[in-house]
């Protein structure tokens, strides 16, 4: 099941508002605590970033590179199988192969797991099949807010095989924007006001800059998880 996506223009200002100086990941951690004093996150300004901080998270290094391979193993095959599309249903996306997961091997179970455990309130209804996201090199994701009737109000996603740019936007304000830096094996979450009143994208590679510094886009797979709406 594909959500809908409706998709948004956006206008993008300079950065004004940094959380933090490290940028790329440099090593690989158990993901398990919380980077809220090193998130890596620009904005518009300060009160945005402060407002928004319990709502956007990103976790770098949240699983290791033998991890990373694992999901790779799992998915490689079937993905092999599929043409890189660049004509979506509703074109909120360029350049892309997807697929759905309902059962994983035990490794990846386990990782999928961590991920809920750390993103999702307890109790929350859970969306079964993992939605994965292939992005060639030359892709991109446009601006777009997932339907409410298919998603509840958080998303989490890792990042595999690049890092990449997420941009959110303020659907009826151009001017209040987040560029969130997604690190190869990284996690971000989204949650509440991030997911319903800001678009979200992945920017083009040649478009690939956070806060002045290139971050080269390269194919990216993405492993999503949201809940239902409740």
């Amino acid at each position: 099941m594909k959500p809908l996506l409706t998709v948004l223009t956006q206008i993008h200002r300079p950065a004004v508002y940094v959380t933090n100086s490290r940028f790329l990941s440099s090593g690989a951690s158990s993901g398990l605590l919380p980077l809220r004093d090193d998130a890596p996150i620009v904005g518009s300004s300060r009160e945005l970033v402060q407002r928004l901080g319990s709502q956007v998270e990103v976790r770098t290094d949240f699983i290791t590179e033998k991890e990373e391979a694992a999901f790779l193993q799992e998915l490689e095959s079937g993905l092999k199988k599929k043409r890189y599309e660049f004509d979506h249903w509703d074109d909120a996306i360029h350049g892309y192969r997807e697929t759905e997961r309902l059962r994983w091997g035990a490794e990846c179970e386990e990782i999928l797991n961590r991920v809920r455990s750390v993103s999702f309130a307890q109790g929350s209804q859970l969306l079964g099949p993992v939605h994965v996201i292939d992005l060639d090199k030359t892709g991109y994701i446009k601006p777009h807010i997932d339907s409410v009737k298919f998603c509840g109000n958080t998303i989490a996603g890792l990042s595999l095989l690049s890092d990449s740019i997420m941009r959110l936007v303020k659907d009826d304000s151009p001017s209040e924007w987040l560029d969130l830096l997604l690190s190869r094996r990284s996690l971000y979450i989204l949650r509440d006001q991030a997911r319903y009143n800001f678009t979200h994208e992945i920017l083009k590679d040649e478009e690939s800059v956070f806060n002045g510094q290139r971050v080269p886009r390269r194919r990216r797979i993405s492993v999503i998880c949201r809940n239902l709406p409740g």
